[in-house]
């Protein structure tokens, strides 16, 4: 059996790399290549490009990268007609794996998409094209296979993948030991796994550390890099913004540093879900230029953010937005970690509304469903009769 992957995100490229082992753990023979990450490449898959280095947001950070992406897109079209792998499995990423899809269709290629993009969002109209170039959607939130429904697409619900990979991971204790302590409160920094993220929103997290330092001195920041250049970016920033803050970086911890954490301080993405998984209560932050944030207001239909927020309809995540300078919701911000650090009863309540969720959505065996319907829809009925024969 012959996979081609397409995955931009470093969230996909996780979710990506556990299927690949799934799958091949059923059929040892599967060969996976396309595009994706490090942790695909370290699963198996033969990685044609780094397309994760590539994981921006916003419209006027994609215009440089469009001749990019079309030379990328070029070269999947001309392996799938060439090649003619068995699928095409794509991963969120919609703005360039439309393309993907679309050739794939053309050349007779079946498209599995798998953790699909967000059209429920934004632009719904998007959903005509899932209708024509897609065969099998996996989607992975609770509340999208309805959605899907009321358009009259059939879809298969195989919950987020998320959760599987939080449960299989081993914390590493020798870490959590090292770093609890009775004189010193841990709070958990994400911010974020994209280098405009970090970028953007790490400073405005600077500022609510040193709010807070201000009036909880026994309180220490634990933040979570995704990559070894983020570790770079925000060390260097701290050098000469805010050295004498109790800051310290780590990479490759983010599970453990959550687990430290007493809440998180976090920019809006998936790592919500692991958040969520591990029951701790967070405030979610996110920066966009103006003219990003305009364009949302116009094309996005949703009222909240962050995904556990979405889940309920309610805000069990308190949210903020910051928008080009704009500064005034530090305020704000800061009032609600103040709060959780000055208010034992706040921060309990807080803990109890997100372990009644965790229970509620954080269920395991995503992985393996969607392996199991990718091998059902791949295998001709007579060898699945055959198999379960023998």
């Amino acid at each position: 059996m012959h996979l081609f992957f397409s995955v931009g995100e470093p969230s996909g490229d996780q979710h990506a790399a556990h299927l690949i082992r799934e799958l091949r753990r059923r059929r040892p023979n599967v060969r996976c290549v396309g595009f994706g990450g490090e942790a695909m490449e370290a699963a198996g898959c033969e990685i044609h490009f780094r397309l994760t280095d590539l994981a921006i947001i916003g419209v006027f950070v994609v215009i440089p990268l469009l001749w990019k992406f079309w030379k990328l897109a070029q070269q999947a079209r001309h392996y799938i007609e060439q090649q003619r792998p068995d699928a095409v499995i794509l991963i969120d990423y919609s703005g360039f794996n439309w393309f993907i899809a679309k050739y794939a269709k053309r050349a007779g290629v079946r498209v599995i998409y798998y953790v699909p993009p967000q059209v429920w969002a934004w632009s719904e109209y998007r959903i005509s094209r899932i209708r024509r170039w897609v065969d099998d959607v996996l989607c992975v939130l609770p509340f999208e296979p309805q959605w899907y429904a009321q358009r009259g697409i059939k879809v298969d619900y195989v919950g987020h993948p998320f959760f599987d990979e939080v449960a299989e991971h081993r914390l590493d204790e020798a870490f959590l030991d090292d770093w609890s302590s009775s004189k010193y409160r841990n709070v958990a920094i994400l911010p974020g796994s994209r280098d405009s993220e970090v970028r953007h929103n790490f400073p405005l997290m600077v500022e609510t550390m040193r709010r807070l330092n201000e009036r909880h001195p026994n309180v220490r920041f634990l933040v979570a890099c995704y990559k070894e250049k983020h570790r770079r970016f925000c060390g260097t920033y701290l050098m000469t913004h805010a050295n004498r803050l109790p800051v310290h970086l780590f990479v490759g911890k983010t599970p453990e540093i959550i687990q430290a954490g007493e809440f998180c301080l976090m920019v809006s993405g998936s790592v919500s879900l692991e958040v969520l998984a591990r029951g701790k209560p967070a405030a979610v932050m996110y920066w966009a230029p103006w003219p990003t944030y305009l364009i949302g207001r116009i094309v996005v239909n949703i009222k909240y953010a962050s995904l556990p927020n979405l889940f309920v309809d309610r805000e069990v995540m308190p949210e903020f937005i910051f928008v080009g300078n704009q500064k005034k919701l530090l305020t704000p911000l800061t009032e609600v970690l103040h709060g959780w650090l000055s208010v034992e009863d706040r921060l309990n309540a807080a803990r109890h509304e997100m372990s009644e969720l965790r229970e509620r959505f954080a269920q395991t065996g995503a992985t393996c469903h969607a392996a199991e319907i990718v091998l059902q829809r791949l295998t001709p009925a007579s060898a699945t009769t055959t198999a379960k024969a023998a």
